[in-house]
């Protein structure tokens, strides 16, 4: 098992296993897969498209039902929640980060980032200061009212990045968050991200094929053919946390 390197423990799986099909054409897609998560941290999982990772996250994010394991949230067992209690843990408790971003077109930038905000009922000059303090916090306190179509794909990624840690989110899920973006801005994202993480406290979990996003984790995993192994991070690899700045680049 990999175990938690900082903060209280958010989420432990355990033992999860998730094949599609059956017989000899069956895919497995996770096999025996355990982890820990704790507040504060990143943690990476490297490996090839096809290899598990995605179907790893569905499992941890309740968004999918694993054939054997278990998983658990705080105090909560995902893998025995009623559906009804799953929507309520993923409105309120877990938040996504996509590979296409996943904004509304005719919303602008602001109204994006008050959508998980509205869907709890949040008083409206709670939300529009927390909407603020977020486009500020990811570097983008002056695009509020610009619609997707207007923000480059980076300046787009922050968006979905805001609206995600507008609930306060326990537990961040993204898969590929870099995979549309150029190098350079892929990895102003990543410091980005491990800033707001660690600034945050949220426990966070996301997938990369690209090996030059790894220099942002607090821990890395590997996926290959289902299977998760950790690999060690040389100390001093990445850069120290007091140096991460949350407002870089704001304008890629």
């Amino acid at each position: 098992m990999s175990e938690v390197g900082t903060g209280e423990v958010v989420l432990r799986a355990d033992g999860l296993s998730r094949s599609y099909g059956a017989g000899e054409t069956a895919v497995h897609a996770l096999v025996d897969a355990s982890l820990t998560l704790g507040s504060g941290e990143l943690v990476i999982v490297r490996g090839a498209s096809g290899s598990g990772k995605t179907t790893l996250l569905n499992l941890l994010g309740g968004l999918d039902t694993a054939d054997a394991g278990r998983v658990r949230l705080g105090d909560t067992e995902l893998t025995t929640a009623s559906e009804a209690e799953l929507v309520e843990v993923r409105r309120r408790r877990i938040s996504y980060v996509f590979q296409s971003f996943a904004l509304l077109p005719a919303l602008s930038a602001a109204e994006n980032v008050e959508i998980p905000l509205r869907l709890l009922a949040v008083p409206a000059a709670e939300r529009d200061a927390r909407v603020r303090e977020l486009l500020e916090l990811v570097g983008l306190a002056g695009h509020a009212e610009q619609r997707p179509a207007e923000l480059s794909g980076g300046q787009q990624q922050r968006v979905a990045l805001a609206r995600a840690l507008a609930n306060r989110p326990e537990l961040l899920i993204a898969d590929e968050p870099t995979g549309q973006l150029d190098s350079r801005t892929a990895e102003a994202m990543m410091t980005l991200i491990a800033a707001l993480v660690h600034e945050q406290g949220v426990a966070a979990i996301l997938t990369t094929h690209d090996p030059r996003m790894v220099a942002a984790a607090d821990r890395l995993l590997e996926m290959h053919d289902g299977h998760l192994t950790e690999i060690p991070l040389e100390r001093g690899r990445h850069r120290a946390r007091a140096e991460t700045s949350t407002g870089a680049d704001a304008s890629r």
